[in-house]
């Protein structure tokens, strides 16, 4: 199987498994870094994810991978969460985000800034409109981005209780 045949097979694989689990299925990444092929399924939820929800993932995809066997060479299963920056590649990615704040991946800069922050007003398909804090519009074309992420915010407040 090619690397795409791949990546489907194991989305095919794991969305049920997430589904059931009360995740999204954020993205499938297989890629190679140094002499390691590595499969990384990345997985979010509204309330966040932990080492648990990483790891029951795992255990449930691992005997559905040996017994399909989609990829000829060896590799290491990595379940990852989304991140508060996680970056947007797909279609589900941009709409869920629409009326959030995105960091903006810039080539060239803008007003001195490579990685504007906005907020995401449209999806396209290929191009994104994001407003800025002065409530300016700008239209990217998706392919002229180093990348779009999502910012999340980050509670690091914990009750420790009394």
């Amino acid at each position: 199987m090619n690397k795409n045949q791949i990546i489907k097979t194991v989305w095919d694989l794991t969305q049920p498994i997430t589904d059931s689990l009360g995740l999204t299925l954020w993205d499938v990444l297989f890629l190679k870094e140094g002499a390691t092929w590595s499969l990384r399924i990345i997985i979010d939820r509204e309330s966040g994810v932990d080492m648990d929800a990483c790891e029951a993932v795992s255990r449930a995809l691992d005997p559905k991978l040996d017994e399909v066997d989609p990829i000829d060479q060896s590799y290491v299963l990595e379940v990852w969460s989304a991140g508060y920056d996680r970056e947007l590649v797909r279609d589900f990615h941009f709409t869920s985000t629409i009326g959030k704040q995105v960091t903006i991946g810039l080539f060239t800069a803008e007003n001195g800034d490579k990685e504007p922050v906005m907020t995401l007003k449209e999806y396209g398909g290929k191009t994104i409109t994001c407003t800025d804090s002065e409530g300016n519009d700008h239209v990217y074309t998706l392919s002229e981005l180093r990348f779009v992420r999502r910012k999340d915010e980050i509670n690091f407040s914990k009750n420790y209780g009394a």
